[in-house]
């Protein structure tokens, strides 16, 4: 591939990642089907796996602490997880997505006092299966476990709302 070709294609790349796509907000070949397992470790250490959310509905949310709308989102999931109850209700979790330095991921969590587990995701694997490609992006899943709505970049109370909603619970 030619040096120019390989740059521009690079860049593009890079672009994607960073911008999700402005016209799709929503939607994805994930809605209506179940969504796929994980096991992560969050970073307190303590082993995280989907099937265990299973009978709440789970709000997961890939972000990174480099993600300038990831942070205009924070207040509005440490909001919704003030509503989490232990073993019942709603689960919010956080999956870091190509997180540069884990110490940058703990100070985003301290500075907008998220009490919600953020879970590593080694290579990715987790944010692939679920067709990640850009953040922010917010998977909705009821409490059977199907993926109900995916939103794709910066939550605003209204998009959050309409994922709650598809997955049975009040909005904020």
């Amino acid at each position: 591939m030619p040096p120019v070709l390989a740059a521009v294609l690079a860049a593009t790349l890079g672009a994607a990642l960073l911008n999700p796509a402005r016209r799709t907000t929503s939607g994805g070949p994930l809605v209506g089907k179940p969504a796929p397992a994980f096991a992560l470790q969050s970073l307190d250490g303590a082993s995280v796996r989907l099937a265990d959310l299973r009978g709440r509905p789970v709000v997961l949310n890939f972000w990174a602490s480099w993600c300038t709308p990831c942070r205009e989102e924070a207040p509005l999931f440490r909001e919704l997880s003030g509503r989490q109850a232990a073993g019942q209700g709603l689960a919010v979790i956080g999956i870091l997505f190509q997180e540069t330095k884990e110490q940058n991921a703990r100070d985003f969590i301290r500075e907008f006092a998220l009490a919600y587990p953020s879970l590593r995701d080694p290579q990715s694997k987790t944010a692939i299966n679920y067709g990640v490609g850009g953040i922010p992006e917010t998977v909705f899943i009821d409490r059977q476990g199907v993926v109900q709505h995916v939103d794709r970049g910066g939550l605003s109370r209204e998009r959050l709302n309409v994922g709650l909603e598809r997955i049975g619970v009040r909005g904020l």
